[in-house]
């Protein structure tokens, strides 16, 4: 069934739709200087903390570091499951890596640093991405500066990025964590883009689908921005909304005024 939206305004596909390859993911000038220091990080073997609040796009940059990254000399390993134990969290990665799993945590673990070391060899520099880093299970955070040893810890044949919620952050600075931050050489965060981002941002998403006028009125935006407090995972859902009850009013321009019910029981930053 075709969207009553996309036939309303002419747009070819549905504008702030999650399904978006990682070429055409759009990042403003801030972002963009960050996934930059978070590829030359890599590039120069470094392992990183990555943190934000949740919707800013930290999820985003990784998408950007995949893309721009060259493909040679990398591979990367996204995991997504941080609330496993230490043995099922090392046979996570065996999965993810295609090695075979092992009975014990132990043994799990030496598949993983084995494979490293053999990529090493092979002169490619693995980077494991783990996301939702602010849910790991204590004992894999207290065991992940020893995936990051080798030959007494004098060679770098592995970058980990770690990326969470501010949070994660605190939980770091404890002592028993000390050596894992120790290691994390760089270490950034991500915040809520401005509102001229914002506007920036649903232009270009609009630009994608075929619609180069302007939908979304500058208060309609404000609001919008405001509302989502300046997270683009709502902007989306909060633009598609109103989209919906643009096309339901058939209205062609989305104002202010037809936000203001819409989004009455909104609040700033939705997750």
């Amino acid at each position: 069934m075709t969207d009553p939206t996309l036939t309303a305004f002419g747009f070819s596909s549905a504008p702030f739709s999650k399904e978006i390859a990682d070429a055409d993911l759009w990042l403003p000038s801030t972002k963009e200087s960050l996934v930059e220091t978070l590829v030359q990080a890599v590039e120069q073997r470094d392992s990183v903390l990555l943190v934000g609040d949740a919707g800013v796009g930290k999820t985003c940059v990784l998408r950007a570091l995949r893309h721009r990254l060259p493909k040679e000399g990398f591979r990367l390993t996204y995991c997504h499951n941080a609330t496993l134990g230490r043995r099922d969290f090392y046979r996570q990665l065996c999965q993810a890596l295609g090695l075979s799993p092992k009975a014990t945590a132990a043994g799990l673990f030496y598949a993983v640093s084995g494979h490293v070391h053999e990529l090493a060899t092979a002169r490619i520099h693995p980077v494991f991405l783990l996301d939702e880093a602010h849910l790991l299970h204590p004992d894999v955070l207290a065991h992940l500066h020893i995936l990051l040893n080798y030959e007494w810890d004098s060679q770098a044949f592995l970058s980990v990025v770690l990326v969470g919620l501010p949070d994660l952050r605190d939980r770091l600075s404890l002592s028993v964590h000390k050596p894992l931050l120790s290691r994390l050489h760089t270490r950034l965060e991500i915040l809520p883009v401005a509102i001229d981002d914002s506007a920036e941002y649903i232009r270009f998403r609009l630009r994608r689908v075929g619609c180069d006028r302007e939908i979304f009125t500058h208060d309609a935006i404000a609001l919008l921005h405001e509302t989502a407090g300046g997270a683009h995972r709502d902007l989306d859902r909060l633009a598609t909304l109103a989209l919906r009850e643009a096309t339901r009013r058939k209205k062609k321009t989305v104002e202010r005024d037809l936000l203001n019910g819409l989004l009455s029981s909104e609040a700033p930053i939705i997750s």
